[in-house]
């Protein structure tokens, strides 16, 4: 029996440090089974990765599978260009965007969906190093005022 439900697997959380998230899209990855055994046990990282689109194709590039300790002869390069599973149109219109905008397709996060491996990306725009302060400041303020709230409720 298979299980149900979303498991998240791994996140890019450089990814919303580094950039505005504009759109989120669900994509389906295209892997090999001593793959999919290495990300059951969290031996995979989307760090540096990033997506392009080569002749109406979507891949993934720069994630790291770690190869499954006893996949022998059947491990794969760790660091391979993978293809992503979207629609044709839905990789038209990002496509369209990529190119007009100057926006970047990023990895977000690596979940479970029903025993299927899937890959959230999102449509980003870079930060400044000014945004990038400004969000370190709004946090350093909302967890002071926690802190205080927690303080006086005591």
């Amino acid at each position: 029996m298979r299980s149900k439900g979303t498991k998240t697997i791994a996140e890019n959380r450089k990814a919303r440090h580094e950039y505005f998230v504009l759109e989120t899209y669900e994509a389906g990855i295209e892997l090999v089974g001593t793959e999919v055994k290495s990300i059951r046990q969290g031996g995979v990282n989307l760090k540096d990765s990033w997506c392009s689109v080569d002749k109406g194709e979507l891949f993934i590039r720069g994630m790291h599978i770690s190869p499954y300790e006893k996949g022998n002869i059947f491990n794969r390069d760790p660091m391979r260009v993978r293809k992503l599973l979207m629609h044709k149109r839905e990789i038209n219109k990002l496509y369209g965007t990529l190119k007009q905008d100057g926006l970047s397709l990023i990895p977000l996060s690596l979940y479970f969906k029903d025993s299927r491996v899937k890959v959230q990306l999102g449509l980003c725009k870079g930060k400044k190093l000014y945004d990038k302060r400004a969000d370190m400041a709004k946090r350093d303020a909302k967890r002071e005022i926690d802190r205080n709230i927690k303080i006086r409720n005591q």
